[in-house]
């Protein structure tokens, strides 16, 4: 199985963006007018996340590793788990702020082991930081947003996302996956 991490073409990135939009106007009991059919996206991908924006703000952020030749299903599944991002119990996505939300879409490619860590690009690799039955990842505009090296990047994922000490993926234990994404948002077609 040959996984693509990039759509092909900007009208591909703009229906995908129009479903995460619909699907989430559906969920939150919003959606107005007919419902346009899922579009069908050739190829397998490594995975996808969905995130909603509000200005700068995160508003939620949920995705799923592995390879899917349904891209366009895997897209609603995540939006929908977005809408519901468990960061955000307390302050929940509303129907009332949905249309102010930019939702950005990041298509993955597969995770690729590495044993040299420090060799990834800020900016251009996402991780995946395993040790134990800890884990945590970032998608690589994570690193390029704030400015990170690619060991702030690594420490950074261990201590904020998987629990660990900062430097746990130095640890002849710890696996370090790479991968890229094909980013895309609402705002760049506006």
């Amino acid at each position: 199985m040959s996984i693509v991490g990039k759509l092909e073409s900007l009208e591909d990135r703009r229906r995908l963006l129009r479903l995460a939009r619909e699907t989430s106007a559906r969920k939150l009991g919003v959606a107005t007018g007919q419902v346009e059919e899922r579009p069908h996206i050739e190829g397998t991908f490594g995975g996808a996340f969905a995130t909603f924006w509000a200005g700068k703000t995160l508003r939620g952020c949920i995705g799923r590793f592995g390879p899917t030749d349904d891209i366009a299903r895997t897209i609603e599944e995540i939006t929908k788990s977005s809408l519901a991002d468990p960061r955000f119990v307390s302050n929940p996505i509303t129907d009332a702020e949905l249309p102010a939300l930019n939702i950005e879409i990041s298509i993955l490619s597969d995770l690729e082991p590495t044993t040299d860590p420090l060799s990834l690009i800020p900016g251009t690799h996402g991780i995946v930081v395993r040790r134990g039955e800890r884990s945590g990842c970032f998608l690589p505009q994570v690193a390029s947003d704030r400015g990170w090296s690619a060991e702030e990047f690594l420490s950074n994922c261990c201590s904020m996302k998987a629990g660990l000490p900062p430097d746990a993926w130095r640890e002849p234990d710890a696996e370090v996956l790479l991968f890229t994404a094909d980013v895309f948002a609402e705002s760049d077609f506006a």
